[in-house]
């Protein structure tokens, strides 16, 4: 039977626990989550046993990425069935700050991230929400202080992010992206996907396939914005309501015009009922 981790809720006790682990010169993997814990963090986890001797999850609710208006207080917070999925997973630590303890009394700090946050995409929807995650994020790898961090390539933005920030601050940590894990029909796995019905989760797959259909065609040499408005009109006739379907620089997340413009990463959100989807795939 797998040994249960240690599950620290606040710093002091956190760093006790890392303290034989860095005494013995382990290397230290991060996965940060919110919980809700499904197979896309388990793939996280089970990448991040190949990168380091000791893993670390994170399950941390934070109220600073979200808007007053969006679902904090629905979001769904599992962390019974979340422990016993990271035991047999192996996970040595889990770190489960309270809120008190992620922003005490007088906390009056906040990152301000331009370049990839200020894209067009998810920072023009949901404005508040990179300096929420990278404030929260910086705190983790400095609590943690991790040789290596594990991120979904679902959130594609959010990496980029977060990997500009951790190299602006001189963060010693190697932040790592890991492909999207999918359902057999293609919808990536999400937290979030729990709040579809079924009608919604059987539409639910066509921002995956337009995407990969989109790629293709691009690819090809077909016009990009013909493409892509081509892409939004399907999706929305599927019955979403579409935020941006967009071509953009797989680095910087600059537009891009051609092929020859650089790597290209497809970007999508859309609003399912009243599920909001994000999506992204390499060309």
């Amino acid at each position: 039977m797998a040994k249960r981790p240690i599950i620290a809720r606040s710093v002091p006790t956190l760093r006790k626990a890392l303290a034989p682990f860095r005494k013995k010169g382990d290397r230290i993997a991060l996965v940060p989550t919110m919980g809700a814990l499904h197979q896309g963090h388990l793939t996280l986890v089970k990448e991040a046993h190949k990168r380091a001797e000791r893993v670390v999850v994170s399950i941390f609710v934070n109220p600073t990425q979200f808007a007053p208006h969006e679902d904090f207080g629905s979001y769904p917070r599992t962390f019974d069935s979340d422990v016993k999925a990271l035991t047999e997973a192996k996970v040595d630590l889990v770190w489960a700050p309270t809120a008190a303890a992620m922003y005490p009394e007088g906390f009056a700090t906040r990152i301000a991230p331009e370049g990839a946050a200020l894209a067009g995409l998810e920072d023009k929807f949901r404005p508040h929400f990179f300096g929420g995650v990278t404030t929260v994020v910086s705190k983790l790898f400095t609590q943690v202080m991790p040789d290596v961090a594990l991120f979904g390539q679902k959130d594609y933005q959010q990496l980029r992010v977060v990997t500009q920030m951790a190299k602006d601050l001189d963060l010693p940590v190697k932040v790592v992206g890991v492909p999207t894990v999918r359902e057999k029909d293609g919808l990536a796995l999400s937290s979030r996907n729990a709040y579809l019905s079924l009608p919604e989760r059987t539409l639910a797959p066509t921002l995956a396939r337009v995407l990969k259909a989109s790629a293709v065609r691009i690819k090809k040499g077909e016009p990009i914005e013909m493409v892509l408005e081509e892409g939004r009109a399907e999706i929305a006739q599927a019955g979403f309501a579409v935020d941006y379907l967009e071509a953009r620089h797989a680095v910087s997340l600059a537009p891009i015009a051609s092929l020859k413009d650089g790597p290209i990463r497809l970007l999508v959100a859309a609003k399912l009922g009243k599920t909001r989807l994000i999506d992204n795939i390499g060309v």
